[in-house]
């Protein structure tokens, strides 16, 4: 069984993160928890003062989050009668982040799947702030970013890139969830490094082969790009090869939005939509599917 966290504004994006979702796990049994996190008038979740269930404003809150969430649902079991999906609802007054989090232990979460601009960004915000902010910020799993636009194309010849300095040690769990991500799209591995200044040093060197070493019989390959900036690069490969997903593995707090601003998140969106997965560290990686 597989627990798959959907957080939902109830917007477009929202939903499409959750219809790639659905077809990225159509042959796994599966539930998908679909989480919306409310706030009510005059209060924030920074505010000293907590609105409680009987008050007006959190009251009225609820419900149209209970009304959206189970509207949902509805439109969901008309269009998706695969008997190995069951859907629950959440809903929760709460920060989006702190709302994921506490889901995410609660119930077990495998992944956490998210749409990049949610209903209040502004059109040149691609990837919403909620969601950079929860891929910064979510340490305890790995969270799968969706582009607006992207599409799950079954029949296609795909691969997926893990994009990588060799500056940390990959461990069996880690190469292990990235192998059943990658065979959910029938994809080989494409290691990707960008060299922007010196040849590999000897830990890196020794990082790699450890890396060779634990993929073993996995369909892979190694690519080098030089003389370009990282975040160029990773575009640039992926753009010339399509490539189906990329995939960063979290080293330290702060590591996705120090790799990444959000004007090259704009450019990695253009086409082709690629969506991104963030492993979180080794210790707290599921186990996967």
């Amino acid at each position: 069984m597989k627990n798959v966290l959907v957080p939902t504004d109830f917007s477009r994006n929202a939903w499409k993160a959750l219809e790639y979702s659905l077809h990225l796990f159509e042959k796994d049994v599966c539930t998908f928890y679909l989480l919306n996190v409310f706030q009510a008038d005059y209060f924030t979740t920074s505010s000293l003062m907590v609105p409680e269930p009987g008050e007006p404003a959190y009251d009225l809150a609820h419900e149209q989050s209970m009304e959206g969430l189970e509207k949902l649902v509805d439109g969901l079991s008309l269009m998706n009668e695969n008997p190995n999906h069951d859907f629950k609802i959440i809903s929760m007054y709460n920060s989006v982040t702190e709302g994921i989090r506490r889901a995410i232990e609660k119930y077990s979460i495998n992944l956490v799947v998210m749409g990049t601009k949610g209903s209040g960004d502004p059109e040149n915000r691609i990837f919403g702030s909620n969601t950079i902010h929860v891929s910064d910020n979510c340490t305890i799993s790995p969270v799968l970013i969706v582009p607006e636009n992207a599409l799950f194309v079954p029949e296609i010849k795909k691969e997926v890139v893990l994009a990588t300095n060799f500056r940390y040690k990959c461990s069996q769990a880690g190469v292990n969830y990235v192998n059943e991500i990658a065979n959910r799209f029938s994809a080989a591995i494409r290691i990707l490094y960008i060299q922007e200044h010196d040849n590999l040093d000897e830990e890196q060197e020794t990082n790699k082969e450890h890396l060779q070493e634990l993929l073993g019989n996995i369909s892979h390959s190694f690519h080098t790009l030089t003389n370009i900036s990282v975040t160029k690069g990773i575009i640039t490969f992926i753009e010339s090869r399509g490539s189906q997903l990329l995939i960063l593995n979290r080293e330290k707090p702060g590591f996705f939005k120090r790799i990444f601003s959000r004007s090259i998140l704009h450019e990695i969106t253009k086409k082709p939509q690629v969506p991104i997965l963030v492993l979180p560290e080794t210790r707290y990686l599921p186990r996967l599917f």
